[in-house]
C-alpha cells in the first residue's frame, strides 16, 4: 500500500511512517498542505492521512480541491480538532474517516488498511486465514499445520491471528502489545517472548519449515523462508 502523510508536525509524521513502514507500507511525507496537494495530485496512493491544521493550505482546503478534480483517494483525518462539529465537518469536505489525536497506532493502521480494502472493492470478510501448510478458521477457532490440529490458549491464538494477518510483514513489539494485549504502552516484561517460545513449541517445533521468525531489534515476523539458492 502506497500512503501519503501530510502533517507538519515532524514527530508525529515520522511516528506514523515508521509504523506504516514496518508493517510493509511505502509512505510518502508532506510537510504543509500545498507540498500535500502537489503529492497527492500527482502521485497515485491509496490512503492520504491529513493533518487538519496545516501551514500554507489547511487540511479541509486540501481534500476539497482534490475531491473538486475528482481525486476520490480514500482520506483519513487525524487531528487534534476532536469535536462532533470538527469531525462532521472533516467528512463533510470529502473526508472518508476521522481520528482523533491521542490515538493507538493500531486503530490508526486498522483504519487505513479498511480504507483501501473498501476502494479495492474487496467485499467480503476473511473467515480462514492461511501461511503455507499453516491454516487458522477464525469462525471455528480451529489452527491446523498440515492438516493436524494444534491446541493453542486463547492468547496464543489471538498472537497467531495477529502475525497470520501480517505474514510476510514484521510485527514490533509494539503492534503486538497493543493488537493482543491492548496495551498503549511497553509494560518491559518478557510476556511477549513467554508467548512466542510457547507457539514456536506448538507451530513450528514438529513441522518444516520453521514459519515464526524474529526479527532482531524489531520483533517478529511469520513467513515461509525463502529457499537458500
Amino acid at each position: 500500500m502506497h500512503v501519503l502523510v501530510i502533517e507538519d508536525d515532524a514527530q508525529a509524521a515520522n511516528f506514523v511512517a515508521k509504523g506504516l513502514s514496518e508493517s510493509g507500507h511505502t509512505v510518502d511525507i508532506a510537510r504543509d498542505g500545498r507540498d500535500g496537494l502537489l503529492k497527492a495530485a500527482g502521485e497515485t496512493y491509496d490512503v492520504l492521512i491529513v493533518d487538519r491544521l496545516l501551514p500554507g493550505l489547511d487540511g479541509l482546503g486540501v481534500i476539497r480541491t482534490l475531491r473538486a478534480t475528482g481525486n476520490d483517494t480514500p482520506v483519513l483525518f487525524l487531528t487534534a480538532l476532536s469535536t462532533v462539529d470538527h469531525r462532521v465537518e472533516g467528512l463533510r469536505a470529502g473526508g472518508d474517516d476521522y481520528l482523533a489525536k491521542p490515538f493507538a497506532f493500531s486503530e490508526l493502521l486498522a483504519r487505513v488498511e479498511a480504507l483501501a480494502r473498501r476502494r479495492g472493492g474487496a467485499g467480503s470478510e476473511t473467515t480462514v486465514l492461511r501461511v503455507a501448510d499453516l491454516e487458522m478458521d477464525l469462525l471455528s477457532r480451529r489452527v491446523t499445520r498440515s492438516g493436524q490440529a494444534l491446541d493453542l490458549q486463547p492468547r496464543e491464538f489471538k498472537l497467531l491471528e495477529a502475525l497470520m494477518r501480517a505474514q510476510g510483514r514484521v510485527m514490533t513489539r509494539t503492534m503486538l502489545l497493543e493488537k493482543v494485549w491492548d496495551y498503549s504502552f511497553d509494560p518491559q516484561t518478557n510476556v511477549i517472548d513467554v508467548h512466542i517460545s510457547r507457539l514456536r513449541q506448538k507451530v513450528d517445533k514438529d513441522f518444516e519449515p520453521p514459519l515464526i521468525e524474529t526479527i532482531r531489534g524489531s520483533g517478529y515476523c511469520l513467513r515461509v523462508p525463502s529457499p537458500v539458492s
